[in-house]
């Protein structure tokens, strides 16, 4: 089983670690998220890669697309670095927040016409 201190990974000990398949992640390296070295036709993947995937699965569950996320990865090797990165975060955190508060809205507002539609209909029925 892989630890976080290992120095080299393969591409099933990263599918297991992470509980995704090694199709994602091949998908990943072809978007450009991750670049491993190659010995032969294997695949190495370096505790750098393993914390890029890391990344790549934290954006994911809140909602930014594969290509926000290579956006944000790649600005960390720009000429201005963490804080490019860190500024542009912040923005696509509050517009990512602000689509979910008016998706949220738009629910709950179906929600209450739902609860509205059914104690219409139990009303003409006469029941509770």
């Amino acid at each position: 089983m892989a630890t976080p201190l290992q120095e080299s990974y393969s591409i099933s000990q990263l599918a297991r670690a992470f509980g995704i398949t090694t199709r994602s992640i091949r998908h990943y390296e072809e978007k450009g998220l991750l670049r491993p070295a190659r010995q032969g036709k294997q695949r190495i993947y370096t505790r750098g890669d393993r914390v890029r995937l890391q990344l790549i699965m934290r954006g994911k569950r809140v909602g930014f697309s594969l290509d926000e996320i290579a956006e944000i990865l790649d600005l960390y090797h720009g000429p201005r670095g963490e804080e490019a990165q860190r500024r542009f975060l912040l923005e696509k955190l509050a517009g990512k927040r602000a689509q979910l508060l008016e998706q949220r809205q738009c629910i709950d507002n179906m929600l209450q016409e739902l609860d509205t539609i059914e104690q219409g209909l139990q009303t003409e029925t006469g029941k509770p």
